[in-house]
């Protein structure tokens, strides 16, 4: 099509749409954070409710993903997938998770969060029943600690790994791309 034939299409929908007080506006650039944008505008959670947030990691030869998987009040389900670019361990992949579920709840507007991970290394160190010994777990612990002072109230939960079957698979498919 041409230039003139695509403006003389929209001028006859004005034209027609005009009765009804429709204003055409032209498509503006996507941001980056447009995701962001409409699942806060989609969810307005109540200050007082929880929301759940399971996380798993998943590192292989193929790469390393990160699966989450988020249930806000009213049991709404919203699921991420994201694929880590560097080579990471399993342990690492784990707590790219927890700060992925952490900082995707954030956006969203969560006040109060619980996660959940089938790691015992990961909830333990988090939890500081078990310390943090190498020096690239020491610095994700140090990520994790910056998050619990920005603004969201969060605890993390250790369940068993058939209780995290969805971000399991979410992490392992992420992983594989």
């Amino acid at each position: 099509m041409t230039h003139s034939e695509v403006s003389g299409r929209i001028i006859k929908w004005k034209v027609e749409l005009g009765k009804y007080d429709f204003e055409y506006k032209p498509r503006v650039a996507i941001k980056a954070r447009a995701l962001s944008d409409f699942l806060s505008e989609m969810f307005q959670p109540a200050e007082e409710e929880v929301w759940r947030v399971f996380v798993d990691g998943a590192s292989s030869l193929l790469g390393c993903g990160v699966g989450v998987v988020i249930i806000a009040p009213p049991r709404e389900n919203i699921k991420l997938v994201l694929r880590i670019d560097s080579r990471v361990t399993n342990n690492e992949a784990e707590y790219e998770a927890v700060l992925s579920g952490i900082r995707a709840a954030r956006e969203i507007g969560a006040s109060r969060i619980i996660l959940y991970s089938d790691s015992q290394l990961i909830t333990q160190q988090i939890k500081g029943i078990y310390e943090s010994k190498d020096d690239r777990m020491l610095k994700y612990f140090k990520l994790i600690q910056a998050q619990a002072k920005v603004g969201v109230d969060w605890s993390i939960e250790q369940i068993p790994r058939d209780e995290n079957g969805e971000a399991d698979a979410l992490a392992k498919m992420a992983a594989s791309l």
